[in-house]
């Protein structure tokens, strides 16, 4: 009786399964570098998109403007003949976003590096936890929060800024009012920001080098030697990073400074003066009064946010590609 016999296929010789594995690769990563390139044209082509919208709107109202877009300080585009200027809207959100980032920096700075470096671990943890949790509170809870709470407060501020430093000009009040003024407004920015900018900064200091903190210790220096010598110049590219994160927050933001400011179109460099305007509130509060020509001059004032945050984060982005000692490779 013949026994039937069953042929079994070889396996496939280790060469064979190198080259097939490294066609899929090579598949993978074709796949991968298209989608790759296809998502960053994609970002282009809306980035571009946005632009021209903007552009060609803002033509439309610019060109029927009687008055300079630059510096007059009216917003009148409904009148006839309509005139308007971003003058004070300029002023004012320059000037509320300096403000914001003199206070939230230090300070975001100082809690980033305690969290890192000095807090017990048990301490760091949670810290850490509440400070992302307060990046992602809505900006119209920090504006009822600033209306019902930093305003009343901030006049007992403001009564001894002009007492004692009233000479500077800045801190001079010469009208009578609460304090809805572009101070108010900075130090309202500056409690929203200082959460970006911490979680940031400290995800930063935590990748310095150990080997870096251990040799400078080795050498006999103190905590804060090893954190001005090894982690801040680590650091500085992502504090810088962190920074504009903020900045580009602080200058667009609508809803707490909306609810905080009392805005006039007046350009005062007494800081503790009520009124003032941004560019993002002006919006905010016109637009759905406005007609169609009005909604254009609004365009063309939030065409000058656009370039003008366009141009913060290329300076940044020149600063950190310029400056070989902020990329943190001498740290």
């Amino acid at each position: 009786m013949a026994s039937s016999t069953s042929i079994d296929t070889p396996p496939a010789p280790p060469v064979a399964r190198k080259r097939a594995g490294a066609k899929t690769g090579r598949a993978g990563d074709k796949v991968f570098l298209g989608l790759s390139r296809g998502s960053g044209i994609l970002l282009l082509v809306i980035m571009a998109s946005i632009a021209v919208f903007l552009t060609y709107r803002a033509s439309i109202a610019i060109s029927k403007n009687e008055g300079n877009f630059f510096t007059t300080l009216d917003w009148n585009p409904a009148g006839d003949p309509p005139v308007f200027g971003i003058a004070v809207l300029l002023f004012g959100t320059v000037v509320s976003s300096i403000i914001a980032m003199a206070i939230a920096v230090p300070v975001a700075v100082g809690i980033a590096l305690f969290i890192s470096h000095y807090a017990p671990r048990k301490l760091a943890a949670p810290l850490a936890y509440v400070v992302d949790l307060l990046a992602a509170v809505p900006s119209i809870v920090y504006g009822i929060w600033g209306a019902l709470v930093l305003v009343p407060y901030l006049e007992g501020l403001n009564l001894w800024l002009d007492q004692f430093f009233g000479w500077t000009y800045l801190f001079e009040k010469t009208e009578v009012g609460v304090a809805r003024s572009l101070f108010t407004v900075g130090i309202l920015l500056a409690i929203m920001i200082l959460p970006i900018v911490t979680s940031v900064s400290r995800e930063v200091f935590l990748q310095v080098p150990k080997m870096n903190e251990e040799a400078a210790l080795a050498l006999g220096a103190t905590r804060w030697e090893v954190i001005r010598l090894s982690v801040l110049p680590f650091g500085r590219s992502g504090v810088i990073s962190a920074s504009m994160l903020g900045l580009g927050r602080a200058l667009g933001e609508t809803m707490a400074v909306a609810t905080v400011l009392s805005p006039s179109f007046i350009i005062s460099g007494h800081l503790l003066n009520p009124g003032g305007g941004t560019f993002a509130q002006n919006i905010a509060a016109k637009f759905d009064e406005a007609n169609e020509f009005g909604r254009d001059a609004l365009i063309a004032s939030g065409l000058v946010l656009f370039v003008l945050t366009l141009l913060v984060n290329g300076a940044a982005r020149l600063i950190i590609a310029r400056r070989k000692e902020y990329s943190g490779a001498n740290a």
